[in-house]
């Protein structure tokens, strides 16, 4: 028969008396972070909840860098886990830029999103092929539309939205949506069955948000781009929302206050900033940290 000492006993007991405590207990859900990948709705696409933006006024920002700068920062982001890029036609030579700085990283580690200007006279098939080969990638994760501002749009954007379902079959995008300005335009965006994304900007402030008239100098109305949002996720649309940082306007204060409104308030999958250098990085990892503890 076995013997047991008075220290082998207790250790034993407390070691059963904790399994069992443990096991009665429901599992604590683990911690969600900026750099975990989220779906975005009904898209499929998987993304890091934090993305790097290029577009800090039209790219002019990250433009600024130069080449060198600009790629050590966004190896930066990748190696704190940031794996999702969002560009736009209308920023420049972000596409090409952001190529360079890519080139050599696995493909399948990160995910693109470009947006498209809709403009008339031009051939959206060329276009997206000359987006990707500016972007040296054979396909786009997202391309949305750009700059939606009129009631309208749905309708006006018709060739466009074909264009891309075309681009999907060609497998050189993978999902789709648009990025809107302005509440007419925004309150088209609930019910639209073409949608698979929607990017609207959101902050508590309403700074450079959306207002009756697009890209006015007033506030937006924050409590109807709230329930939009809330809206179009019901609806299993995945949400992406920029201008967390009130267009660079906020201190640090605002931009933590920020993050915690886009994802506790208004719900969104995912937040697009735009960085100059890699402590704007940090800071915005460890924003979006403390707002989903």
């Amino acid at each position: 028969m076995s013997h047991f000492t008075r220290r082998e006993f207790l250790k034993t007991g407390l070691a059963a008396g904790t399994f069992a405590i443990a096991g009665s207990l429901p599992l604590i859900a683990q911690r969600r972070t900026a750099t975990d990948m989220v779906t975005l709705g009904r898209s499929g696409v998987k993304v890091t909840r934090l993305a790097f933006g290029t577009g800090s006024f039209s790219g002019q920002v990250q433009r600024q860098l130069g080449q060198d700068a600009f790629t050590r920062l966004v190896r930066y982001a990748y190696d704190r886990g940031i794996r999702f890029f969002e560009t736009a036609e209308s920023y420049g030579e972000m596409h090409k830029m952001l190529g360079v700085a890519l080139k050599g990283v696995p493909r399948d580690s990160y995910q693109i999103m470009s947006k498209v200007t809709t403009r008339d006279g031009v051939s959206p098939q060329q276009k997206f092929d000359e987006l990707r080969k500016l972007a040296n990638t054979e396909y786009f994760d997202i391309m949305l539309l750009h700059w939606q501002h009129t009631p309208t749009w749905p309708t006006d954007s018709t060739r466009w939205q074909d264009a891309i379902l075309e681009a999907q079959s060609r497998k050189v995008v993978v999902s789709h949506g648009a990025s809107v300005h302005g509440l007419p335009a925004l309150r088209r965006v609930p019910g639209n069955k073409w949608l698979e994304v929607a990017m609207i900007r959101m902050n508590h402030k309403g700074k450079s948000m959306d207002a009756e008239v697009p890209d006015v100098p007033e506030p937006g109305n924050v409590p109807e781009v709230v329930s939009h949002v809330q809206e179009v996720r019901k609806q299993g649309m995945g949400v992406i929302s920029m201008k967390l940082a009130g267009e660079g306007t906020f201190n640090r204060e605002d931009r933590q206050k920020a993050m915690k409104f886009a994802f506790t308030n208004a719900g969104v999958d995912c937040v697009t900033v735009g960085y100059k250098n890699s402590a704007e990085i940090d800071e915005a990892i460890e924003n979006l940290n403390l707002a989903l503890a």
